[in-house]
């Protein structure tokens, strides 16, 4: 019997959904398999609005950034109506299977669905943070790293030229991945995340260091969810959205340094996505598919190491996965020495933190050299 499969896109797009989407749809063609596309989500799920996958409609979408079916925010569970639509819909087009690609409030929901609806699902994991637990990576965040380096190294030439503070501020609301990637990869004098706070005067202390050995400029990478501490007034709390421009006029006001301020925001979510999401991004949605055919179900695709596995939903959504200190270690030599007072002097040790599906020496090596 042919199967049938359904596949949608949920949350914030990031490059490498459309390469997801195209292997999904080959590798199905490939067994016999049909391939439905729900159009924004789980809200195209509910509202049975679809559109049928084939060769000739992934054809040439592999280096596109975003995604051809489109993305939202729906939550089939904010209405009770929702969740019947879901099982309705689901069961009317005959499908065998529910391919949902998403990051860590999409794959909350597609658990739900798979425990509380028994819809056969499979996960597959995206997003720019790369916050998934249970992964090493996910597709986008290469891509999102590369952009904020680019920016980086860009405005790292105009810092020196016109002797300036630059805070860059990258996205990573709740995780630091992105910050401390792109800063060691830039070479970023000083890197904030969520996962440690600083107070102001250490930082202050710090460019007082660089200034002293004759460096008049400097690059601070700000994680939109970083937090700092001021000794005159109270926290400047994590998610705060104004966190680098608080910093820059603490900065402007105490050294009388000139501060500029570069938010990238959705810059880091768009664009054609790198070779390595691409591929990390085709070998999720084989390996989807072929979990769909053997019918096991309520699993998500992983890569740990440098294998792909399925692992259970339920333990990919129970936490995220934060930046792991460990890998402030790589950063020690190319950022300033004084912020690393703040943070644990211990063994380079990736764990389930590891990004690239390498080894931790070859890792080292690769942003150390």
């Amino acid at each position: 019997m042919k199967h049938r499969f359904g596949i949608l896109t949920g949350g914030g797009d990031c490059p490498g959904l459309n390469a997801a989407i195209r292997a999904v749809t080959r590798k199905a063609y490939e067994s016999h398999a049909d391939v439905v596309g729900f159009r924004f989500g789980w809200k195209g799920l509910i509202e049975n609005d679809y559109v049928a996958l084939d060769l000739d409609s992934v054809s040439g979408i592999l280096p596109r950034g975003g995604t051809i079916l489109g993305s939202s925010r729906t939550n089939p569970f904010d209405h009770p109506h929702w969740m019947k639509a879901v099982v309705k819909n689901f069961e009317a087009l005959n499908l065998d299977a529910l391919m949902v690609i998403g990051g860590d409030g999409t794959l909350r929901a597609a658990h739900e669905v798979s425990e509380k609806l028994e819809i056969p699902l499979i996960g597959i994991p995206k997003t720019i943070d790369n916050d998934i637990f249970g992964t090493d990576a996910t597709f986008g965040f290469d891509t999102a790293v590369s952009i904020a380096t680019e920016a980086m190294d860009r405005l790292h030439t105009t810092a020196e030229s016109h002797q300036r503070v630059m805070i860059v501020e990258v996205m990573g609301r709740n995780t630091g991945w992105i910050a401390v990637a792109s800063g060691i990869a830039s070479g970023a004098d000083f890197i904030l995340i969520p996962e440690v706070s600083v107070t102001l005067e250490s930082i202050l202390e710090s460019l007082e260091k660089r200034h002293a050995r004759g460096k008049t400029f400097s690059i601070i990478v700000v994680a939109e969810g970083a937090q700092f501490d001021c000794a005159d007034h109270e926290r400047v709390h994590k998610g705060r959205e104004d966190i680098s421009k608080s910093l820059a006029f603490e900065i402007q006001q105490k050294t009388n340094d000139e501060t500029r301020v570069t938010i990238l925001g959705h810059v880091q979510r768009g664009g054609s996505p790198t070779a390595y999401d691409r591929i990390l991004a085709t070998q999720f949605g084989i390996h989807a598919v072929a979990l769909a055919l053997n019918q096991d179900f309520g699993k998500m695709v992983a890569l740990q190491g440098r294998s792909i596995i399925p692992i259970p939903l339920k333990q990919a959504v129970q936490k995220t996965k934060t930046c792991d200190l460990k890998f402030f270690d790589i950063a020690k030599s190319e950022t300033s020495p004084i912020y690393f007072a703040f943070v644990p002097n211990i063994d380079f040790n990736w764990g389930n933190g590891m990004p690239y599906g390498i080894t931790g020496d070859a890792f080292k090596i690769k942003f150390s050299g």
